[in-house]
């Protein structure tokens, strides 16, 4: 051999004893990473960790874990995979908002999650995007505009077809929820709260701000763990995390001036409710989007509040997803162990949601009722998803005037407008039965529809809402 050849071969084996070196060592690391971080979740790192642009990214999943399992170590768990438990949502046992702070891809950290045995389920923050609401202007006629006894002085009332149909502009007459009936019950109550999830309110509106919530001085700031405390002075802004909930879209204060515009005060509309309090829950934001997260944050809030003392006795929601989500199905559910109806609108793709879903409309909860639109002659609006076992009854959602941002009145159409005429026969029957249980008041609702033959096979019901009916008034 030569001298050559010699240098090679050992070359060669030091080169093999070296890479023999390097797996042991990387065998004995895994080894020890093994057996001291058996909760780890696997996951591919990214090959560059580029810096976030933000402080604060959208967090990726929503895990509930087994209630054996104290937060303490949830958190371990989540920063042994490098992610932070963003927020711990108190009104459902073991349910946590996580953070990946890799930034990886949500379905993946959601399924990797959800392979842990310490955990229920986790999914993905999912966007909610509001379907926009149709607005277009409609010619009218000025033939039926006399005034009758016992109706509101605000002048844009005889245009409120849903509340008092006289036939105006094509319409049918007593094809509304004979609100003038009801009203010689009651009003409504500044007793009773309403919240508005939704993109907000605009707090000084002209004909809304008289009937915003206020937190009353015996109730604390809502405090939470991981996100300190806010001077919820008029409700909450989930979407910036900020103590004013002021609508920068329009679409909550259209369906907050449904529910609750001043009635007899000489402007604008008149609401469902002259008297009632409207609490803004802002989760979606100008651009009319938001997060799963967001929304069930909101619902958190209000039952924290109602647990505090403050009388929330319905959410209104007039937003939907074809998207299941098992987090916001267990926080709706929440809510109504804490006594409140939850009101959703059943979607405007004209489809039947028996066979495709639209959520939270069609989760089947003892709390929710799903709500469709009819026209001024009580027909299913075209937009209106319908569905027999899944939307229980229609309401007033075409040709709707309203409220609008910056003392403004608009008319829209849409089940984001049927959704909060049943918010607000809701709070007139709580107003009439202050101590009525959430169970009843749904029942209340139902059973007290006006039949329709368009509506047969349809909705649950086979009617529309009825505010006279709901109250007791005889016709």
């Amino acid at each position: 051999m030569n001298r050559s050849n010699i240098w090679i071969h050992v070359g060669l084996a030091v080169v093999l004893v070296s890479f023999a070196a390097v797996l042991g060592r990387i065998d004995r690391m895994a080894s020890s990473l093994k057996a001291g971080r058996r909760t780890n979740i696997e996951r591919q790192a990214p090959a560059i960790r580029m810096p976030r642009t933000n402080e604060r990214s959208i967090p990726e999943v929503l895990v509930r874990f087994k209630t054996s399992t104290t937060l303490d170590r949830i958190r371990e768990i989540a920063l042994q995979n490098n992610d932070r438990v963003d927020d711990e949502i108190e009104a459902v046992k073991g349910l946590v908002v996580i953070d990946d702070l890799d930034d990886s891809d949500a379905e993946a950290v959601a399924r990797q999650y959800a392979g842990l045995p310490s955990v229920l389920y986790a999914e993905p923050n999912l966007q909610i995007k509001l379907d926009e609401p149709i607005q277009k202007q409609v010619p009218r006629d000025l033939v039926l505009r006399d005034d009758q006894p016992d109706q509101p002085n605000d002048p844009s009332f005889p245009e409120q077809w849903a509340l008092n149909n006289l036939g105006q502009n094509g319409g049918t007459e007593r094809a509304d929820i004979d609100a003038l009936k009801a009203w010689q019950v009651t009003k409504g109550s500044e007793e009773v709260v309403v919240a508005v999830l939704d993109s907000g309110v605009d707090l000084r509106h002209e004909d809304l701000r008289e009937n915003i919530w206020t937190r009353p001085d015996n109730i604390p700031q809502y405090t939470d763990d991981e996100k300190g405390t806010f001077n919820d002075v008029h409700g909450f802004d989930v979407a910036d995390e900020l103590p004013d909930p002021m609508d920068d879209n329009g679409h909550g204060t259209h369906c907050a001036g449904i529910i609750g515009a001043m009635g007899n005060n000489g402007v604008g509309v008149t609401g469902v409710n002259w008297n009632v309090k409207i609490m803004p829950l802002k989760f979606l934001g100008s651009g009319g989007s938001g997060t799963t997260e967001n929304a069930i944050e909101a619902i958190n809030y209000a039952i924290e509040r109602k647990k505090a003392g403050v009388n929330v006795r319905v959410i209104s929601a007039s937003w939907g997803s074809t998207t299941y989500s098992r987090a916001l199905e267990d926080a709706i559910r929440a809510a109504g162990d804490a006594g409140i109806l939850f009101v959703a609108a059943a979607g405007n793709d004209g489809t039947n949601t028996d066979v495709w879903p639209h959520y939270p409309s069609s989760y089947k909860l003892p709390n929710l009722v799903s709500v469709a639109a009819v026209d001024r002659n009580d027909s299913l609006a075209s937009f209106s998803n319908f569905g027999v076992k899944t939307v229980d009854l229609a309401a007033p959602g075409k040709d709707i005037l309203s409220t609008w941002i910056g003392d403004e009145y608009r008319e829209a159409s849409g089940t984001s407008m049927a959704t909060p005429f049943v918010s607000g026969v809701a709070a007139l029957i709580v107003a009439q039965s202050p101590n009525i249980a959430v169970k009843q008041l749904r029942k209340k609702l139902l059973d007290s529809v006006d039949l329709r033959d368009d509506l047969k096979g349809k909705v649950a019901t086979g009617g529309t809402l009825c505010a006279a009916n709901a109250l007791g008034v005889k016709d």
